[in-house]
Formats: structure tokens, C-alpha cells, sequence
């Protein structure tokens, strides 16, 4: 099943922005210190290309910028052994704040940043996305999934497009539709109970289109409810699942509010199958959380790190040398990974070279992204880019199983 854009490219020409990590870090360095390249030089231009990266190390999101942060290191420290281009990586700390995240990228400014790869999550990176479009700087998020990063769906005087940014995750539409037609296809369910946070973008936008696609599908809805940011109370929204007999509960939202409905529904003694997105992945590393809890949930997603190909297997073992942990790569650090090397691979392509003027290098980035005969092959997929920023790969289903993330779907 490919996800297709949602948006009709004559729609809006481009847009801006960027969901993801967090730990203390080692090979990268610490949060707001200049990253330095595989052989330990500092960058001082001339034949590097400069890259910042900007994501929560620490905070509430910091699984999801720390994920990013070594996904990218990762990938670059593979493209400088290759020895074609030369890539500096300089990662900053947003803490999941917009504020914070403009005052990172405008660190990153002053450090000689001609490439962004972020920022990590939606709220920010709608903030940071309006500053690199001024300042024509080519921004690729791995993880922002808001359509209002690119610019959103409504483009006007006071909403204009942001040609210059591109997406690696999925637009939130595209997660909605995609859901809807994967239950679908797979037989998944035929009651469906949805939970959602009405305060958030990211959950309200895929909740949306979710409901749209299911009117077609075969699958009946038979609770909606909702919560807002900091709830900690989901008795009420799982036992009206539960009264209303749903055999699966469609959840578009983070982790942290999708463990505690998890344990709501143990407590409550219901146990239907449970549906998420990608804003789930990272629940197993959640602190305090009984992953026993998550047995048997499903959410779709580019990549599985327990595949067996070689480049999955390969990427997995940088990953935890970098990591210094045993804990396998999430999504969010395979899509980071991907973000450096596609911008990689179409630096070589268009011939740009580090000395060019950073409005000129974002042109010539935009032009080979949105290309039609450009596409990257990696970790999360084959890739390809509309003139909207949006993103065309074909997600895999995967499930938890013995606390561990496996692929869903047959090879």
C-alpha cells in the first residue's frame, strides 16, 4: 500500500518543517555543543558541508531527539568514511519548545549552518520552518509530521508556502488515511473505538482523516473521545470503549498518554486490540512503563529494526556502538539517518559544493528533491518528494511482541 500525497501538488508548491529522542549523549557530543565530524576535526568550511540538527535532548520528547540525534551521527559519520563529501554535524537542544528551537537554529546560524535536518517535533519545527523559508535555508525534518510545517493545507498571504522544506516522516493526514485503510486491509477490526488529544495538531489532524477514510471502509466506529495535554485520568474514555464493545482502539497520539490508557484498560479487564501511530514508537523505553502492557500493539511504521536485511542489521549495530546501550533504533533515528543521507546522495548528484552561498545550495537542493527522477533508497524505504515537501514510501505494519518491536507484515 503506498501512502500517496494527500495534498494535490497544484495545492501549494513547498512548505516548511518537521516527531522525535533523548538521553545523555556520547559520540555526538552534549546538548548546544558543536558536533565534530568522524576524524574528530572541527569544521572550518571550505570542503565541508555544514549541517545542524535540531531536536530535545532533554525534557518530556527526549526519546524522540535523542533518537534523531544519533540517527543522523550515525549517517554521517558514513558518509565522511566514504570519503566523496565531507559532512559536519552540530546538533542543539530545543527541549521540545518553540521558543527554544528558534534560539537553537539561530545558534546554528551563527555556527555557519547551510543545511538543517529538523527540527524533531511539529511545534517546533512550524516555528523553525518560517525562519529557514526567510532565510532560504534547505530544511529536511525526519519527524515534524504537520502539514502546517510545509506550510499546511490553506495557503495564503498570511499562510505562504515553504518551498524549501521537506518531510521524511509521513504527512499526519497521510498517517490517518494510511491507518484507516490498513485496518481495513488487514481485517484488523470491525468495532473501532478511537481516542484522541482535541488539544493537540498532530492527533486532531490524523484523528480527522482517519474518520474520513473510515466512511468507506468496512470497519464500523463506535466511540470517539477525547483528552486534552497532562491528563492522567483515561477511565472514562476506556470504559466507554469498552461499553460500546470495541474490538480495536485506533490511539493517534504520543506514548506517554498511550501507556496510562494501556494500564486503564488491564485495570478495567478490557482487551481489545490497540492501534497507533508513529508517535507511539518509543514506548517501550518509556521510564517506569511495564512493557507487558504494550504486548500485541500495533502501529505503522517505515521501519522495523529487527528486519533482517544487511542495512537494517548494519545500521542497528552503528546505532548501539554510537548508543553505548543495547536498545534497538526507533523509527525516528532510521528517518534522521535517512535525512543525512539523502541529502548526501543529492549533493553528489547536483554537483553542489560546499562553497556555494547557502540561498544558492537551498535552489539547487530543491530542484533535485523534487526532481522526478530522484529517489532514495533507505532504512524507512524508497523515497521520492512532491513540490509539496511531502514524502512517498510505502509503510510496513509492525507489532510488539515479548517487548520487542517485529515486523507485522509478511516479506
Amino acid at each position: 500500500m503506498k501512502i500517496e500525497n494527500a495534498v494535490s501538488r497544484r495545492s501549494f508548491l513547498k512548505l516548511s518543517g518537521v516527531v522525535a529522542a533523548g538521553l545523555g549523549l556520547t559520540a555526538c557530543g552534549g546538548s548546544g555543543e558543536s558536533e565534530s565530524s568522524s576524524d574528530g576535526t572541527a569544521a572550518a568550511g571550505g570542503d565541508t558541508f555544514m549541517i545542524g540538527g535540531i531536536g530535545p535532548v532533554t525534557g518530556a520528547a527526549a526519546i524522540y531527539g535523542s533518537a534523531t540525534k544519533y540517527g543522523a551521527q550515525v549517517a554521517v559519520d558514513e558518509v565522511n568514511a566514504a570519503g566523496k563529501i565531507k559532512l559536519e554535524l552540530n546538533w542543539q537542544d530545543d527541549e521540545h519548545d518553540a521558543e527554544k528551537a528558534v534560539n537553537a537554529y539561530n545558534t546554528l546560524k551563527d555556527w555557519g549552518m547551510q543545511i538543517l535536518v529538523g527540527t524533531t517535533t511539529t511545534t517546533p519545527c512550524v516555528a523553525v520552518s518560517t525562519e529557514t523559508n526567510a532565510d532560504r535555508v534547505f530544511e529536511l525534518t525526519p519527524s515534524a509530521s504537520s502539514v502546517n510545517v510545509i506550510g499546511g493545507e490553506e495557503i495564503g498571504a498570511d499562510n505562504p508556502r515553504k518551498d524549501n522544506v521537506f518531510q521524511m516522516c509521513f504527512t499526519d493526514p497521510n498517517q490517518g488515511t494510511a491507518s484507516a485503510q490498513y485496518i481495513d486491509e488487514q481485517k484488523l477490526g470491525t468495532k473501532v473505538a478511537i481516542i484522541y488529544n482535541n488539544a493537540d495538531a498532530y492527533s486532531t489532524g490524523i484523528y480527522q482523516k482517519f474518520v474520513d477514510e473510515a466512511a468507506s471502509k468496512s470497519f464500523e466506529i463506535v466511540s470517539t473521545t477525547t483528552f486534552t495535554d497532562d491528563q492522567t485520568d483515561f477511565s472514562v474514555q476506556v470504559k466507554d470503549a469498552k461499553d460500546n464493545k470495541a474490538d480495536l482502539v485506533f490511539l493517534p497520539i504520543y506514548y506517554t498518554p498511550a501507556s496510562l490508557i494501556l494500564a486503564e484498560a488491564k485495570k478495567q479487564d478490557f482487551a481489545p486490540k490497540f492501534f497507533g501511530v508513529d508517535g507511539m514508537d518509543g514506548i517501550l523505553t518509556l521510564e517506569g512503563f511495564d512493557t507487558s502492557l504494550a504486548e500485541g500493539v500495533m502501529l505503522l511504521t517505515p521501519f522495523v529494526a529487527t528486519a533482517e536485511d544487511e542495512a537494517t542489521q548494519s545500521f542497528d549495530d552503528a546505532y548501539k556502538a554510537a548508543t553505548g546501550s543495547d536498545e534497538n533504533p526507533n523509527q525516528f533515528a532510521a528517518d534522521a539517518y535517512d535525512c543525512v543521507k539523502a541529502i548526501a546522495q543529492a549533493i553528489e548528484e547536483a554537483g553542489i559544493t560546499p562553497d556555494m552561498a547557502t540561498e544558492e545550495m537551498c535552489d539547487a537542493l530543491i530542484a533535485q528533491f523534487t526532481s522526478s527522477s530522484f529517489k532514495y533508497s533507505g532504512l524507512t524505504g524508497e523515497s521520492s518528494w512532491s513540490t509539496t515537501g511531502e514524502v512517498t514510501k510505502t509503510p510496513k505494519g509492525m507489532v510488539i511482541e515479548n517487548g520487542i518491536y517485529m515486523p507485522l507484515d509478511a516479506e
